[in-house]
């Protein structure tokens, strides 16, 4: 059996099974944890904007428990060169976007993007849906153990730069986290691991996760990063 696709009358459900106890405090975080906790642009109460889900996916690497991101093609119009989960647009045959859509929208996307086989991966939990105000997006957070490890790399050059795991020790690292100022005046968390700056969306919920599984260290907030204009 694949403890991956819990399926239930055909739809893909979350499982706790057999997760890791260091994976105790971030299902304790993603069970409690309120909307505006994670971010001030929720979704449109109208139901606007466009339904995409990311994948958060936890592994056990060299140096314990790590997170699988991937950067964006430097040629892409948006996000270009930016780290990111794997993730994107619902589409219809992902079916409905407030049941197991998000679900089988974020490992469909990560296996496009990344080459991960889900079959590997348990889905334990899904966080709020956020909004990100610049590209219309809704996106749902899905959040996966990486039970069975499988080889991930560049699919399509023109989308992926690389693939690549990040150790929470590094994420967690006070000396790897500073604050981004986008020229617009806006800031927000930022992570300089793997010869990767991550910031924006993804750092936020990095940020959050961190802080409410009870992981984050004491860390400088003054230490600022400089965003790019095209950013």
């Amino acid at each position: 059996m694949t403890h991956a696709s819990h399926m239930h009358n055909g739809r893909l459900g979350l499982s706790k099974d057999g997760l890791p106890g260091w994976l105790d405090p971030v299902v304790h975080a993603v069970e409690t944890v309120e909307p505006l906790q994670l971010s001030r642009f929720l979704p449109p109460t109208n139901g606007a904007g466009r339904q995409s889900a990311v994948l958060i996916l936890f592994g056990e690497g060299e140096r314990g428990p790590e997170l699988l991101l991937m950067e964006r093609a430097h040629s892409l119009r948006s996000h270009a060169g930016q780290p990111s989960f794997p993730g994107g647009a619902l589409d219809p045959e992902d079916g409905d976007p407030k049941a197991d859509g998000p679900l089988r929208a974020a490992l469909r996307e990560a296996e496009e993007e990344t080459g991960l086989d889900p079959r590997g991966v348990q889905l334990f939990g899904v966080l709020p849906a956020l909004y990100i105000p610049v590209s219309g997006f809704v996106v749902t957070p899905v959040l996966g153990w990486w039970r069975e490890r499988t080889p991930v790399g560049v699919v399509d050059p023109n989308e992926t730069a690389r693939v690549f795991t990040v150790p929470v020790a590094d994420l967690t690292d006070p000396a790897n986290r500073a604050t981004t100022v986008h020229p617009s005046g806006h800031r927000g968390p930022a992570f300089l691991v793997e010869s990767a700056l991550v910031w924006g969306f993804t750092a936020g919920i990095i940020d959050r996760l961190l802080h409410y599984s009870g992981w984050e260290r004491p860390w400088d907030r003054e230490k600022q990063v400089p965003l790019d204009w095209r950013s």
